[in-house]
């Protein structure tokens, strides 16, 4: 479920944007000051922020151009400063949309749905899953049943290429390219095999022999995932 925090110090208004997104089956956190916005920034993981400008302790444009030192958090603007050169600020220092005051629910509720749609996205373009393997290629860490696998960074760009082509042949020299600087003169081929050996030991299940990288003799290896075939 997606969080998305509601930073509006109108406690009246800000109740009534979380009664309406939590009937569309979205998890709201308020905040009434930037100070509490910035405590729960710490403790919880936030989707998407909805964002006033003029609040107790502070202003939202300088808020967000804090969070964007750092963050990709969706942003919303929803105020009544309503100028032209507030909104085009807005969107100068990283909002991502901006909704002027008096608003509809049912348009907000939209727009809300509509940058969590994008914010899945973006997500999973950074997201390999594979089975019971995620990769996650932002991170550079890959998991097996969501434990972490402890792996070389020769061992990670193997099992990436292979998952990236699964059911296909990756040729040795494929993935020689893949691993070593294209520069070197020379690449001890036996390097290869000694890693693909240690990637499998790391993958595949205790007693299980070959499970998910098959070899093809002559040739390369192939990402098998799931299939039970003699490797």
């Amino acid at each position: 479920m997606k969080n998305v925090m509601i930073v509006e110090d109108d406690t009246i208004l800000n109740n009534g944007i979380c009664f309406n997104l939590q009937v569309e089956g979205i998890n709201v956190i308020p905040a009434y000051s930037l100070k509490e916005a910035e405590k729960n920034l710490k403790q919880e993981k936030i989707d998407l922020i909805i964002l006033d400008v003029n609040l107790p302790d502070g202003n939202g444009f300088d808020f967000c151009k804090y969070i964007r030192l750092e963050s990709k958090i969706a942003i919303l603007f929803l105020t009544a400063c309503d100028m032209e050169e507030d909104v085009v600020n807005g969107f100068k220092i990283g909002a991502d949309d901006y909704i002027t005051k008096p608003f509809s629910i049912n348009i907000l509720i939209q727009r809300v749905k509509a940058l969590l749609r994008r914010c899945s996205l973006e997500n999973d373009d950074n997201i390999l899953t594979e089975g019971e393997f995620k990769i996650d290629l932002d991170k550079m860490i890959i998991s097996k049943n969501d434990k972490h696998l402890i792996l070389s960074p020769i061992e990670y760009k193997i099992l990436k290429k292979l998952i990236q082509c699964k059911g296909e042949i990756v040729t040795r020299q494929a993935l020689i390219d893949e691993i070593w600087d294209k520069e070197s003169e020379y690449i001890e081929e036996h390097a290869l095999t000694v890693n693909i050996n240690r990637l499998r030991g790391k993958v595949d299940e205790k007693y299980s022999k070959h499970k998910y990288i098959k070899t093809v003799y002559g040739m390369g290896y192939m990402w098998l995932g799931d299939k039970n075939e003699k490797c």
